[in-house]
């Protein structure tokens, strides 16, 4: 299933693509005129995620024979992000490339921004190794992103007015659909929905500053529509390998990024084992790949101006497009 969470008549609604993406069908309509015992699964994305197996069987019954009167044009509806308020989020760092490029990126920027950025920039270019921390290769590392500021498929991105050096990060997301503590890594994979684009804007110039604090990311990731999911969720079935999708990142239509998620050194099994150590985790969480290799541009020194358009691409998922406008604020 291709699973979308769209706004029609200032109303939320779940429905699901069909046709190439041209049409929709609307589940809870088609729940309704199919006359089922259980309505309440075809809700919202959160309903039906939380609903079980059975819930999702339901689902793929009425898109595999959805009535005409439940089917819409996709032109005729706005999207919204799939899970519009998720349960939880976490990101993890699972591509050690652009680990190493991101540590050289934020020394050049940290250079750039220094009082001798010259002589700061010359130590750089004769740095020939940038050592990721051994925890890193033990571990799956992460932080908690704020789940209450997800932005939507082709909503402008206002740039955080303290920031000059926006970036973009192409990331791929798994979403949580059966809930569970200390799970196995064996076990790990039973419990994912779907797979979603995940694009978690940065300000990087506020990065190179809180990152010496040495407790996340801080105010160089937390803000309004600081995360992009969609376009839409592609349920696990429908992606029986989430280790072989090709992902690409483009601005203004030009190609910055090409990477592959079989790249990823923690896979999601291994990031689901490991936050469920004494933890629960709940249905409806997601969890980020983190950035692919090349997949931002702060690993080619290259940042977003007001007004650039952004499209993220994942094999088997689609395109998440947003654009970048100014904030009216200063100071």
């Amino acid at each position: 299933m291709r699973l979308i969470t769209y706004a029609r008549h200032d109303r939320q609604f779940l429905g699901a693509w069909i046709n190439q993406d041209a049409q929709i069908v609307d589940l809870h309509h088609a729940a309704t005129l199919r006359k089922l015992a259980e309505l309440q699964p075809f809700k919202s994305m959160l309903d039906l995620i939380e609903a079980g197996d059975l819930a999702w069987d339901e689902a793929r019954a009425l898109i595999a024979d959805a009535p005409s009167e439940a089917l819409l044009h996709s032109r005729d509806i706005t999207l919204l992000p799939p899970l519009p308020r998720p349960v939880q989020m976490r990101d993890f760092l699972c591509f050690e490339g652009h680990l190493i490029g991101a540590f050289k990126g934020i020394a050049k920027l940290a250079a750039q921004l220094s009082e001798n950025p010259e002589q700061r920039m010359r130590e750089i270019e004769t740095r020939n190794d940038w050592p990721i921390p051994e925890i890193w290769y033990r571990q799956p590392i992460y932080y908690t992103a704020n789940r209450l500021a997800i932005a939507a498929p082709e909503e402008d991105i206002v740039r955080p007015h303290y920031s000059r050096f926006f970036d973009f990060e192409l990331e791929f997301a798994a979403v949580i659909g059966k809930g569970g503590r200390n799970i196995a890594r064996e076990e790990a994979r039973s419990h994912i929905f779907g797979y979603t684009i995940y694009n978690d804007w940065s300000a990087r110039d506020e990065q190179t500053q809180v990152m010496q604090g040495m407790l996340g990311p801080g105010k160089a990731k937390d803000f309004d529509q600081g995360v992009t999911l969609g376009p839409c969720i592609v349920t696990a079935d429908e992606l029986p390998d989430p280790y072989d999708a090709i992902m690409k990142a483009r601005v203004n239509g030009e190609q910055w990024s090409l990477g592959n998620s079989g790249d990823m050194y923690h896979k999601f099994e291994d990031c689901i084992a490991d936050v469920t150590r004494s933890q629960t985790l709940f249905a409806g969480e997601v969890i980020g790949s983190g950035t692919v290799a090349t997949g931002c541009g702060l690993e080619h020194m290259r940042f977003l101006a007001d007004g650039d358009v952004v499209e993220l691409e994942v094999s088997g998922i689609g395109v998440l497009r947003n654009r970048v406008v100014g904030s009216t604020q200063t100071g």
